[in-house]
């Protein structure tokens, strides 16, 4: 199976300056045949220092990180795509968990901050704002969608791999943030094998989120209630 490591960025050099090679590395081992970097229009040096070490970069036409997803769908060659984010949230020695399960034969794999034996960044906090919000736009699409299979425990994370033929069935259309959300939600429509394995999500390297909470919230709802009514 033709597997490719989609790097997601935007203005992220000093992750990168930090991560990329072990990312490399652990590509490498894995027999990862192509790592691409979808950029969103960086000024920051992230698309010099991705040719410096001899990763393709696609320039995206449009912003939004749902238009990445777009872009690699159709600029790239692949079986099995991989997105990853190199903010220092993702664990890369995940990579081996997404292609056992594709070879098992899931179309989608997640991998979960919320499962068992998982943690996520805000676990040490009192106040987990963000995880509570998740898990609520969570709970909506299983209770509202899934049909079939397991109960999904983090429909939202970016960190997942979805098979080349699986993501041209579901016929996305999301250009933000809430990508994730309507893969899974239109995957839970049409009772596709989803399978998950559990993370541990480290702390952003550098910099802030590039998503905004209450903004991205209300996108999120607007997602859910256009699903509501969307046949596929």
């Amino acid at each position: 199976m033709k597997t490719t490591l989609c790097i997601l960025t935007k203005n992220e050099l000093p992750c990168l300056k930090e991560i990329l090679h072990n990312v490399i590395q652990e590509c490498n081992l894995k027999n990862i045949q192509q790592i691409f970097a979808i950029d969103g229009g960086s000024i920051d040096g992230t698309v010099e220092f991705f040719k410096e070490n001899n990763i393709p970069v696609i320039s995206q036409k449009n912003r939004g990180r749902g238009d990445a997803f777009h872009t690699a769908f159709k600029e790239i060659d692949s079986d099995l795509y991989i997105f990853f984010s190199p903010d220092g949230n993702e664990n890369i020695q995940d990579v081996e968990k997404f292609i056992e399960f594709a070879n098992s034969g899931a179309d989608i794999i997640i991998a979960s901050r919320m499962m068992k034996d998982s943690y996520n960044e805000e676990d040490e906090n009192l106040i987990k704002l963000r995880k509570w919000a998740n898990n609520i736009f969570n709970l909506m699409a299983n209770i509202t969608f899934r049909r079939s299979g397991r109960y999904i425990t983090d429909s939202i994370n970016g960190y997942r791999a979805v098979k080349k033929n699986v993501a041209e069935s579901l016929k996305l259309d999301s250009v933000d943030y809430t990508i994730e959300y309507q893969m899974t939600i239109r995957a839970f429509k049409k009772r596709l094998n989803i399978k998950e394995f559990p993370t541990i999500e480290g702390k952003r390297l550098h910099g802030e989120t590039q998503a905004k909470s209450i903004p991205t919230g209300l996108k999120f709802l607007k997602c859910y209630f256009r699903e509501i009514f969307i046949k596929i």
